[in-house]
């Protein structure tokens, strides 16, 4: 029997899963952190023994059993940095073909169910990437660049739109917002004044219970956290539109990714994703990813390896969901 091993290494988490060649998950870790921004490149080694281990352990089998692994690494941006994540990973002594991508690309492989299209995250940053149908060009944004780049529709984006809406209620460049009281209550803002001030001098910090928030007083039908919420979406469909047009996509059936718990937040955001991409390529089907990027791991092993895994890949999926569920109880 072949194994399979997939990783996904991010900004908060990093998972390992085993599966046989039969779609059979067989074997899981878990570890903090995993991107090299975040914990170093002698950081995300650690990580890595460590959640291959615990995977390995699961699935009561030895290294040598492993027929080709897939990893998405968060901060993996550029060609220039490959050797570098390489070289961090080494120390596993993988005796099988390896092939690394952004994480981004992961949700693709796992979400797509013809294993090519467009991914979107939409998390506390977001990203973009697409592949080809036969995986020989790849589509991409700059990624993590913010506003410099264009890319401004993650949490920490939203909530400084949000914000933008409480100082124009102020200055009185526009409405009054339920965005304000609600603001005004999670920091602890004496009054409109003091929020506005507060903001500006470094007195009171944006946090994620805040990007929440947003969403929260969008789901009550304030008008302005409304508009964020849209903005937001048709930022996130911009990005896939520009990585449709470097691929060719304008006329095809394919399927484009969402990942990230913000997609979960108000069904404004979708739906203006959708109208935003759909203006551009009519064909595309917006997914919601429904299993960990770490599956598209183990489908990218597999592809290294030469297996096909479209056989396999609902299996995968689905016994994937039971070992987790298994771990959780």
């Amino acid at each position: 029997m072949r194994y399979f091993l997939g990783v996904d290494a991010g900004g908060t988490k990093t998972h390992a899963l085993l599966a046989d060649e039969t779609g059979e998950a067989v074997g899981f870790g878990l570890a903090g952190p995993g991107s090299w921004e975040s914990v170093g490149y002698a950081g995300l080694t650690k990580n890595l023994l460590d959640i291959t281990t615990q995977a390995l352990e699961m699935a009561k089998i030895n290294i040598s059993q492993i027929a080709g692994t897939g990893m998405g690494l968060a901060g993996y941006d550029w060609p220039s940095q490959r050797q570098a994540h390489l070289d961090a990973i080494q120390p596993l002594k993988l005796p099988c073909p390896l092939e690394i991508v952004n994480d981004t690309t992961l949700g693709i492989l796992a979400g797509a169910a013809e294993g090519w299209g467009i991914s979107v995250v939409s998390g506390t940053g977001c990203n973009c990437r697409g592949w080809s149908r036969d995986h020989q060009r790849e589509g991409r944004v700059v990624g993590g660049g913010s506003h410099w780049s264009g890319e401004a529709a993650g949490g920490f984006d939203i909530l400084a739109r949000a914000m933008r809406a409480v100082t124009f209620e102020w200055v009185k460049r526009g409405p009054a917002t339920a965005l304000t009281p609600a603001f005004l209550q999670q920091t602890g803002a004496k009054d409109l004044d003091d929020l506005v001030e507060g903001v500006y001098l470094g007195r009171f910090d944006f946090n994620p219970a805040m990007i929440l928030l947003v969403f929260e007083i969008a789901q009550q039908g304030d008008p302005q956290a409304l508009e964020v919420i849209r903005w937001a979406g048709s930022e996130l469909g911009m990005m896939a539109v520009s990585v449709i047009n470097q691929l060719d996509l304008q006329n095809e059936i394919f399927d484009v990714v969402l990942i990230g718990s913000l997609y979960d937040g108000h069904p404004a955001m979708t739906e203006s994703m959708g109208a935003t991409i759909h203006r551009t390529a009519p064909g595309a089907r917006l997914v919601r990813l429904i299993v960990p990027p770490v599956v598209g791991g183990v489908v990218l092993g597999m592809q290294e390896s030469g297996q096909d895994a479209r056989p396999v890949r609902s299996k995968l999926i689905e016994t994937t969901r039971k070992l987790l569920k298994e771990i959780k109880e």
